[in-house]
């Protein structure tokens, strides 16, 4: 079973060499589909039959920020006080 998980990282690291290439393919399925971030992380795992256990290391400090702000949005995680600032009428 490590065996397999060391494999995967293996093709992974082979095949996207760094969170940037792996963000780019990302933001092309986002872009080009008009998909949600987290289903476009699926969606590139099932057709590339990658673990999804294994993409937390490539997803860059952007992509995540893009997948807080997703998340907060379809009430998936608690809005912070930074998450957004109201806008009051006047």
């Amino acid at each position: 079973m490590k065996a397999d998980k060391l494999n995967i990282e293996k093709l992974l690291e082979n095949k996207f060499y760094n969170s940037r290439t792996f963000s780019e393919e990302i933001e092309k399925l986002v872009r080009d589909n008009s998909m949600k971030y987290m289903d476009a992380i699926v969606f590139f795992c099932e057709k590339n039959n990658i673990d999804i256990e294994s993409i937390p290391k490539l997803v860059s400090k952007p992509l995540k920020e893009r997948l807080k702000a997703e998340a907060t949005e379809l009430n998936l995680l608690k809005r912070t006080s930074l998450a957004k600032l109201p806008i009051y009428d006047t």
